[in-house]
């Protein structure tokens, strides 16, 4: 069964993405890995604030969601002027931020910060990953969010244990009804 962090490469690679941009991190050393043997070219940039900003190119450019991953806590909040520049811009951009263990959060652990809280006023719309099986749904959702009505920035904020945790890979026609991410615009 693969890993979490192994069904969200497969999810970007369902939405064609073929680069990525970020700042190489701890809280998504999984991802990274995953993302070497995907075929996904990994641009690797100096700042988090510098990785957000060349996906929102990306997106400026190929009319696609750029795709940034950043670190938690400072390094999610180096991304806000990024994301704050792609909302009034309206450009697509998923902006996938690592966070720190779910048992961890709220407790002022080390580099822990309220990103869904601090990225609200510059997003379309976020979220924090508690549990497993909503991934691929919410992966699919913030694709579908970045790119209807106004296009514009959205924020996945995945905690490191959900990124270890094994599940089964769902693709969207798959999912039940009932399991639909409900999201108020």
């Amino acid at each position: 069964m693969p890993t979490n962090a192994e069904r969200l490469v497969k999810r970007l690679l369902t939405h064609k993405v073929d680069r990525v941009f970020c700042v190489p991190g701890e809280s998504y050393l999984d991802v990274l890995d995953a993302l070497r043997d995907s075929g996904v070219d990994t641009v690797v940039a100096r700042h988090e604030g510098g990785a957000a900003f060349m996906a929102e190119a990306d997106g400026k450019l190929t009319g696609r969601p750029g795709v940034a991953f950043v670190t938690r806590g400072p390094g999610a909040t180096n991304a806000v002027t990024a994301l704050t520049d792609a909302y009034m811009d309206s450009i697509p951009l998923v902006c996938i931020t690592g966070q720190v263990p779910t048992h961890l959060i709220g407790t002022d652990a080390f580099q822990e910060c309220d990103t869904t809280g601090i990225t609200r006023p510059c997003t379309k719309h976020n979220w924090l990953v508690k549990d497993i099986k909503k991934l691929s749904e919410i992966m699919h959702k913030a694709f579908e969010v970045a790119t209807t009505g106004r296009p514009g920035p959205v924020v996945i904020d995945i905690p490191k244990d959900v990124q270890f945790q094994k599940g089964k890979y769902i693709n969207p026609k798959q999912q039940k009804k009932n399991e639909k991410i409900k999201i108020n615009l």
